[in-house]
């Protein structure tokens, strides 16, 4: 079982023991990452189902279409979708809390089928293996939130499918990052590559990035480094979660910290995957994670108007 100590590292936990239909293997799994998400807030998954290969792909052709021409990448900048398909540009994005933009880049990859009023996929004719990497991943990844999903369901004493239909062509986001070079003399005081956040959505799913980086804030204040070793991804609490449960799964507050002075010449590539639930998804909190221990913590609102609200508060969507 998971200690209940504060953790020097994250948990390590394998998802074919929940997948394996051993009954035991599952609700070990079940509680082990429940303890981990009420504890820190952040767990290492293996068997997940990203292959090797695939991995390669996705950074090889997130790498190819960064170190594109501006004029080719601002191509497939839409700032009427709001930062949600696409590509967003340089000093686009700035933490909650936070007047300096963060230092990067990134690509928004949605739904590959959207339905509804949900916008289309914007995809660099340029580089069509990256389009095709992106989506790949992005169905992989979201059958993985889905299976870790269903255990929360079950840690939370819900029935397994409880979020089955929540995340079923949901506003999930796969994000491909590039922190680009910087120049020690010239990075705008106070800037960061990604300044202290929590995740907006459900469950955010992070395959291993190009470098270090990584930082989750521990419950007595001290900043931890996180690195995913090659055959793990780092899943984290999103702040939807967090107020569904109201705060009995945690979401840690992270941030990507600027390298030091001689590495600063060099690039870190990410691709995290935000596990969106549909916009009419309700996130009152759960009646069973309140009591007079854990008052109400937060006011009732659909995903969709959390989500609104926070992309105002990141800049990416004007009020």
């Amino acid at each position: 079982m998971l200690s209940q100590e504060l953790y020097d590292e994250i948990p390590s936990l394998d998802l074919a023991d929940f997948t394996s239909g051993d009954a035991e293997r599952k609700a070990r799994f079940v509680q082990d990452l429940g303890r981990a998400f009420n504890q820190i807030g952040f767990v290492a998954i293996r068997n997940h189902g990203l292959t090797n290969d695939l991995t390669r792909q996705l950074y090889d052709s997130a790498k190819a279409f960064f170190s594109a021409p501006e004029e080719v990448k601002k191509k497939y900048e839409h700032p009427e979708l709001n930062g949600q398909r696409g590509y967003i540009g340089k000093g686009k994005e700035t933490a909650k809390g936070f007047k300096v933009a963060d230092l990067k880049e990134f690509y928004h990859i949605g739904q590959p089928e959207p339905v509804g009023e949900m916008p289309a996929n914007v995809l660099p004719e340029e580089y069509p293996e990256f389009g095709e990497a992106t989506l790949t991943a992005y169905r992989t990844l979201e059958n993985a939130g889905k299976q870790l999903l269903r255990a929360i369901a079950l840690y939370l004493e819900l029935p397994e499918t409880y979020f089955d239909d929540k995340v079923s062509n949901g506003d999930s986001i796969l994000r491909a990052l590039h922190y680009f070079p910087l120049d020690p003399d010239a990075t705008p005081e106070g800037a960061v590559r990604a300044a202290p956040h929590g995740d907006i959505n459900l469950i955010t799913l992070l395959m291993g990035a190009s470098a270090d980086g990584l930082e989750v804030l521990r419950r007595d204040g001290k900043w931890i480094g996180i690195t995913a070793l090659p055959d793990q991804v780092v899943v984290n609490v999103g702040d939807m979660l967090d107020r569904l449960t109201n705060h009995k799964l945690k979401s840690t507050i992270h941030q990507v910290v600027n390298p030091p002075r001689e590495k600063m010449n060099q690039s870190r590539y990410s691709i995290p995957f935000f596990m969106h639930p549909r916009a009419d998804m309700d996130l009152t909190c759960l009646e069973s994670c309140i009591d007079a221990e854990h008052p109400k913590l937060y006011v009732n609102m659909t995903a969709g108007e959390f989500l609104n609200e926070r992309l105002m508060e990141l800049g990416l969507k004007k009020a």
